[in-house]
């Protein structure tokens, strides 16, 4: 393993990596403003929901998110320029992070993703040639790396990859119901809308997604396959970034690719001037012990953590149990509805709530489908009436469909969610389980 992952080897990806890489976060940033994201996900709401344990972590007031997200679209520009690049990739990698665990809302796996990287770049000397540090300090210049800066993107994106594809591995994926669904509501896009309503491009997307998902990583990886593979991957992912609009991960993916090829062919296309690493030295440094531990225990984190949700009951698709970090991607459309009722404990008193008066449009969507979303709201409306020296009970009716099947209920209407512990490594037995029987009460409930 030292001799892998120690040995000398042209560093020409990784700088033009660390260009494209700080150019897309710089963008990310300020392209949250300009798109209106920040205002809708940061300003608007009352109060955020946050990551369990992070409750602490709330947007700023007023205004002050438009500054939060202009340092860090600065801090990516740094990066791309390699100006005090550690200190520029740290602190955006702390930004993201606080941004990413204050908010579900806007929860997708690929901000999960960023926050990976951004930390893995923090440790990554890639501020060692075409970089404003390398110009100020010569002594930094340099034009090899050690092995591992490319391994453990390869290994990152392999784990991406492999639980995206396996994840597809679903009666409603396989036999394309769930991407019919998703792509419904292209439908009226220029041009394209009424080509993806067909039954064959169904098909052509739900196998060649799952195919692609869990063969790109090895095709890239041996030679003859490389270039085919490569533009593969341009159609896959410009195509995702048309139709699906998932900001810059198509493009982050795309950047990947450098990490395939030769270093000589990438110093050849993007680094002419630049002489090319040849000598294959190993140099093993004084911290080889501690980094080869972070390095298992990092990955076998990355392994293990999309596993959890076979130890809670029921299916993920419904109970949302395990759902989070395991690179469950785009795999079904979800939508539902609930009603919160609170009653004063000592009144007996039912206090209708209305969810337009505390959440924005995008936080009643998730309130109804996300259980652990659900379960917040519930203590914050416990609290809110706390403050007004009322102690309330909380119930939800919440009903919920997956891939456009019929509703079912979703949330056991009986139990006070205000007065019950979360509990984050065994299944809620307040979310009902997936029944068909269901289904039925729904249309009664709705026929009256």
């Amino acid at each position: 393993m030292v001799d892998i992952l120690f040995r000398r080897v042209d560093n020409s990806p990784l700088i033009v990596f660390r260009v494209i890489f700080g150019l897309l976060i710089f963008l990310e940033g300020i392209g949250a403003i300009f798109t209106g994201w920040v205002n809708r996900i940061m300003i608007q709401p009352k109060f955020t929901f946050t990551f369990m344990g992070f409750e602490w972590l709330q947007p700023l007031p007023g205004n002050w998110m438009y500054v939060y997200y202009i340092v860090m679209g600065l801090c990516g520009f740094c990066v791309m320029i390699g100006y005090k690049y550690r200190f520029s990739m740290l602190a955006f990698t702390l930004m993201w992070a606080a941004t990413y665990l204050m908010q579900k809302t806007a929860y997708n796996n690929h901000y999960y993703l960023l926050m990976l990287l951004c930390a893995i770049m923090v440790f990554q000397p890639a501020n060692r040639y075409l970089s404003v540090d390398a110009k100020q300090d010569p002594n930094l210049k340099d034009i090899s790396m050690p092995h591992w800066c490319s391994i453990v993107f390869i290994l990152q994106m392999f784990i991406v990859y492999t639980y995206a594809s396996i994840a597809k591995m679903y009666p409603d994926w396989l036999d394309t119901s769930a991407i019919e669904t998703i792509l419904k509501s292209k439908k009226d896009y220029m041009l394209v809308g009424e080509l993806l309503q067909q039954k064959w491009v169904h098909w052509f997307l739900s196998y060649g997604g799952l195919l692609f998902d869990g063969l790109i990583i090895p095709l890239l990886l041996y030679r003859p396959t490389r270039k085919w593979a490569f533009i593969a991957s341009l159609f896959f992912h410009l195509f995702n970034s048309i139709i699906f609009q998932v900001g810059i991960f198509p493009y982050l993916s795309i950047a990947f690719s450098l990490f395939f090829f030769e270093p000589k062919t990438i110093r050849n296309i993007f680094l002419k001037k630049k002489p090319l690493y040849v000598e294959n030295q190993l140099v093993v440094p004084p911290y080889k012990t501690i980094f080869i531990s972070v390095f298992i225990i990092y990955f076998g984190l990355q392994i293990g953590l999309p596993l959890r949700h076979w130890f809670f009951k029921d299916d993920v698709l419904w109970t949302e149990e395990g759902h989070r970090l395991s690179w469950r991607m785009m795999l079904r459309s979800k939508q539902g509805h609930a009603t919160f009722k609170v009653v004063d404990k000592e009144t007996n008193a039912t206090i209708p709530i209305n969810l337009s008066n505390y959440l924005t449009r995008s936080q009643q969507r998730i309130v109804a489908v996300k259980p652990d979303v659900t379960w917040q709201f519930a203590q914050y409306l416990k609290k809110d009436f706390a403050k007004q020296g009322r102690d309330v009970s909380v119930y939800v009716d919440a009903f919920v469909r997956v891939n456009k099947r019929d509703y079912q209920r979703f949330i056991d209407p009986k139990v006070d969610l205000a007065n019950v512990a979360w509990t984050p490594f065994k299944h809620s037995e307040w979310i009902l389980p997936f029944d068909q029987e269901q289904t039925r009460e729904k249309s009664e409930i709705l026929r009256q």
